[in-house]
């Protein structure tokens, strides 16, 4: 059976950039099988677009809200996008 796959558009606000969250995201999201990008963003935050099935991307988004031990995540805000058809998983710079 293939399921559908979904697309959402994550933005990660606290102390997300200079702890490793980036490459942790990237870690834990080609773990679960899913394609898009992560990059920091000017005003602090991490923003992530994240395509694959929707149980694997809800498991990304609730890491997401934690990211790792470094880090000091203060909130999590998630949209709904069209899917790219994105290959891979990457790090924007």
């Amino acid at each position: 059976m293939k399921y559908p796959v979904i697309h959402r558009e994550i933005r990660v606000s606290g102390r997300v950039q200079g702890v490793f969250y980036r490459a942790t995201a990237m870690d834990k999201a080609l773990q679960l099988g899913i394609n898009g990008f992560v990059r920091n963003e000017p005003d602090g935050s991490v923003y992530i677009e994240a395509e694959g099935i929707e149980k694997n991307v809800e498991m990304l988004i609730d890491w997401c809200r934690t990211g790792p031990s470094f880090s000091k995540v203060t909130g999590v805000t998630v949209e709904n996008g069209m899917v790219c058809g994105y290959n891979g998983f990457k790090i924007e710079r």
